[in-house]
């Protein structure tokens, strides 16, 4: 599968109950940069990245690519989801859309990320049915194990990399029963 495969970029914007996902669009910038500039969202990523780099990297609007959802919550960036091929990281995960999602803290334990992750794993199962997503995050991030487990995915392995234990989990659009996936219009 390529980027997205023949998926036309970008969608329209996925609403549910809450949320939009949409396009990064420039009133984004300064949520973009907090968000990976933050202490606690690069607490299993290897940490923040420096503002002043963030800030230089990005000198207008975050950058528009297939697969790159901002989560927008009345009007305001809240976080950010992925669905990549460009797993290089992962070589577990080649050939396979990757989950990826970043939230502000703020807006952490209120359920928006499992909103907005089983939104764009709806939409995606629309756009490409059939096809698996792969997630991998540390063992020692409790959160993001209870959203993999919400969300639908099974447990693949376990391995070590970035020196601490990784989960590696696979969803299909069989999802288990009660987990609605699909966005509301």
């Amino acid at each position: 599968m390529t980027e997205l495969g023949h998926v036309a970029w970008p969608p329209a914007p996925i609403r549910t109950e809450r949320l939009v996902l949409r396009e990064p669009e420039a009133r984004d910038r300064a949520a973009a940069i907090e968000l990976l500039a933050s202490p606690e969202v690069g607490t299993y990523l290897g940490g923040p990245r420096p503002r002043d780099e963030i800030e230089h990297a990005m000198p207008g609007a975050p950058s528009r690519r297939p697969g790159l959802f901002i989560v927008d919550l009345d009007g305001a960036m809240i976080g950010q989801i992925t669905l990549s091929t460009e797993t290089g990281h992962l070589r577990k995960a080649a050939g396979k859309a990757e989950l990826g999602y970043l939230f502000l803290p703020e807006v952490w334990g209120r359920g928006y990320a499992s909103e907005a992750c089983a939104a764009a794993l709806g939409w995606f199962a629309g756009a490409l049915p059939g096809e698996p997503v792969v997630l991998a995050t540390q063992t020692a991030n409790v959160r993001s194990l209870r959203l993999a487990a919400k969300l639908g995915f099974t447990e693949v392995e376990r391995f070590e990399a970035y020196g601490a234990e990784q989960w590696f989990g696979v969803w299909t659009s069989a999802t288990p029963s009660g987990c609605s996936l699909r966005p509301t219009a």
